[in-house]
């Protein structure tokens, strides 16, 4: 299989590249320079901002050179805010774009989707061949993978279409389709990212940056909430937001939730006093409940596993970005996260003291 060409679009749209950091280093910029083009520096706030709430890198510079300076740049900045959170959710929403974008030519041109993602495999080292036949006999493919490319990036995913025995292998090599090879390229897109921002400090930042750094560094705050409010000690349902009791009812009704509305509803029951193995109960008639990872992840959400980060629901926001938000009523304009809006109901409820 060719080699595709890599173009300047290319280098913009997958800046990891080997090729693209040689390209990046041709354009000669240095910090100071970054931080004297304010376009340049918007649009890599607004890259890490779009990781943050959203995990995507947002909409793209139309001149790809600015593009490729400001991933560049990104990095800089994502390494200046000195969070991990934030790193490994940029690099994460830097794999995720560049998986969507691989896979954008799959109804258009499937041979160019095809050679793309064998040209980026190749830029990882992957052994990687045609996935049409195996000894002449046709399998329907589209790439063999090597096996140690394979287990590489597949060792976290748990669901049965990853798993080995369910597998076409053959000397050595896996054969998958185009979906399964950008998914496994993502793993590695994650990698390289995080590599490249495992530094912990850079010194003598120019003020600009570091007024963009503590922007996005209360942004994430309010994400991640490692500063969350005292709640209030017992569960007071009769105070959940409307948000919260759409996804209580969907859950019930439905036994399914979107990764967000999971999210939502875990974080806030988790925040609010309920206990894991409580919440975990309510996941448990879900048609893809596996008890291991859902408890995994509910114990993630907690900050009992990985970074012990306790995580707190998005602002409000963000759950109408993503149609989270419903039924909003006159508390909702008065509260801008949902855990806000719980607090101040149950306060309300209280018995005022009588005036003197």
């Amino acid at each position: 299989m060719e080699l595709a060409v890599i173009t300047i679009e290319d280098y913009a749209k997958y800046p990891f590249l080997k090729q693209a950091s040689s390209k990046i280093q041709n354009l000669d910029f240095t910090i100071q320079s970054i931080a004297e083009d304010p376009s340049i520096l918007k649009r890599a706030e607004k890259r890490i901002e779009a990781a943050i709430l959203d995990l995507t890198t947002g909409e793209p510079d139309k001149d790809e050179r600015n593009e490729i300076t400001a991933y560049a740049a990104s990095l800089i900045i994502a390494i200046a805010t000195k969070k991990p959170w934030i790193k490994k959710r940029y690099a994460l929403a830097v794999a995720k774009t560049a998986y969507s974008d691989m896979l954008k030519y799959k109804n258009a041109n499937e041979k160019q989707a095809k050679t793309k993602i064998y040209t980026i495999a190749r830029d990882f080292g992957w052994n990687i061949i045609d996935g049409q036949k195996i000894a002449g006999q046709s399998v329907g493919k589209d790439f063999g993978v090597h096996f140690a490319n394979y287990l590489k990036n597949a060792a976290h995913m748990h669901k049965p279409e990853w798993k080995l025995v369910n597998q076409i292998i053959s000397n050595g090599y896996i054969y998958i389709n185009k979906e399964k090879a950008a998914r496994l390229l993502q793993e590695e897109i994650k990698s390289r990212v995080e590599k490249r921002l495992d530094i912990d400090e850079i010194k003598n930042l120019p003020e600009d940056i570091n007024l963009i750094t503590n922007k996005l560094n209360v942004l994430a705050q309010d994400i991640i909430g490692q500063e969350t409010e005292e709640m209030p000690k017992e569960v007071t349902m009769t105070a959940f937001p409307p948000c919260i009791n759409a996804l209580m009812m969907e859950a019930k009704q439905a036994h399914h939730l979107s990764h967000i509305g999971r999210f939502t509803l875990t974080s806030f029951l988790l925040n609010i006093g309920m206990t894991a193995e409580a919440v975990n109960e309510l996941y448990k008639t879900f048609s893809d409940y596996n008890e291991r990872l859902t408890r995994y992840q509910i114990e993630h959400i907690a900050g009992e596993r990985g970074s012990a980060t306790k995580y707190t629901p998005p602002q409000c926001s963000i759950l109408q970005t993503h149609g989270v938000c419903r039924n909003r009523d006159e508390l909702c304009r008065y509260s801008y996260h949902p855990l806000k809006y719980y607090k101040k109901k149950i306060e309300s409820a209280k018995p005022k003291a009588n005036s003197p």
